[in-house]
């Protein structure tokens, strides 16, 4: 029987075959690694952020300009409808302090294990070790553990995911298939990456540390939360939340006052300090200590002694960096395949029968939920989208 055929078991290629095989069509499901949705379950390690309890309006400007292409996926299926989905799944769920949703398991193991079985159950048949070739003619090529495959499904949804993270499966070499077939695609940009800092060697000590309390602003762009200090440089969701301002070369602020005022730091630091070392009296009067105070010392050596000189410095601290960390260790990827290049049901123009989902698209989405979302929700629209033209 010929079956519907998804390429890619992360999240948007496992919805996709949901979508199809609730539709009553038999999947086959093929993924390039020996098991599915590995870069699922390693973001899920420290807790899987499975959406943001944002209002629906507020949750889609998180996409930016290709807001407008993902409104009704989104409307179909967001932020309330993905917490259903858990639960659906007997995950139940719970909302953070900042909005975000999480798994009450926290990791994302006992859900893939019942969403694999559920798959299994509806006639969702999964091939791994597949790596999909390309095309020769109406037909879809595999290098298998059993040698070359041809299939001639009657539709195809492509979940091929991004290129950041090769060793999880997200290697981006589809793109130059696509492109040989005609598909305009947007060249691979990090996103949701870390910051290259070359530190002087007293700064090692403070790496692994969290840097909290601050608020960060680069290219316009203002985002409060922690980050930490590597030995490669910055990362963390508060430097993340500004990938594309610090990709298109914004320079990078760190306010590390956010709560006080600039005045009530310069009156705290005009406090007479008598033998008190500078960064003594830093953190008496202001709280400044730890990897706080190592950032001070790190970029604005030799401090400014006068208060008004110095506040200024404390409340937008100049980080020298060197850009983003390469694209193999961003947690996702801008570019991939242009809208124009898809019609309304995510399908190729350029080649009928074909459709397309997640993190492939040309959009980007920051973390916190709204990129697994995103991913899920273009899944299930592109299933559904195939499941019609079946």
């Amino acid at each position: 029987m010929d079956r519907a055929l998804v390429i890619g078991a992360g999240p948007a290629g496992l919805m996709a075959a949901e979508a199809l095989s609730q539709a009553g069509h038999p999947v086959l499901l093929a993924e390039a690694r020996p098991s599915v949705a590995r870069k699922l379950l390693m973001a899920g390690k420290s807790g899987l952020n499975l959406t943001k309890a944002d209002p629906p309006e507020t949750f889609l400007t998180a996409y930016a300009e290709a807001a407008p292409h993902l409104r009704p996926m989104l409307e179909a299926f967001g932020s309330d409808a993905v917490q259903d989905w858990a639960r659906g799944l007997g995950q139940p769920v719970f909302t953070g302090s900042s909005g975000r949703v999480f798994p009450e398991a926290m990791k994302a193991s006992p859900l893939l294990r019942a969403w694999m079985s559920r798959l299994g159950a509806h006639g969702v048949h999964l091939r791994t070790r597949w790596r999909w070739t390309g095309w020769q003619g109406e037909a879809v090529c595999f290098d298998t553990p059993d040698g070359r495959v041809r299939l001639t499904p009657p539709v195809t949804v492509l979940a091929l995911g991004g290129a950041s993270w090769p060793r999880l499966g997200s290697d981006g070499r589809w793109a130059p298939l696509l492109t040989e077939e005609g598909v305009e695609m947007a060249p691979f940009r990090p996103a949701n990456m870390g910051l290259t800092v070359i530190w002087s060697a007293p700064m090692a000590r403070w790496f692994g540390a969290p840097v909290k309390g601050t608020a960060q602003r680069a290219g316009g762009g203002w985002q409060r939360g922690e980050f930490v200090l590597s030995r490669r440089g910055l990362e963390g969701g508060a430097i993340y939340a500004l990938s594309r301002p610090l990709r298109e070369g914004a320079a990078l602020e760190i306010d590390l006052l956010p709560d006080v005022t600039p005045a009530q730091v310069v009156a705290r630091l005009s406090r007479n300090r008598g033998k008190m070392s500078l960064s003594n009296h830093l953190r008496k009067t202001l709280g400044l200590t730890g990897a706080r105070l190592a950032l001070v010392q790190e970029f604005a050596r030799p401090l400014p002694q006068e208060p008004q000189a110095l506040a200024e410095v404390l409340k937008a601290l100049p980080v020298r960096h060197r850009g983003p960390r390469p694209l193999e260790e961003a947690i996702s990827t801008a570019g991939g395949v242009r809208w124009a290049a898809l019609d309304e049901g995510l399908m190729l123009r350029a080649r009928p029968g074909t459709f397309c989902a997640g993190e492939m698209l040309d959009w980007e989405a920051p973390t916190g939920g709204y990129l697994l979302t995103g991913c899920l929700a273009t899944g299930r629209w592109a299933g559904q989208a195939a499941a019609r033209r079946l």
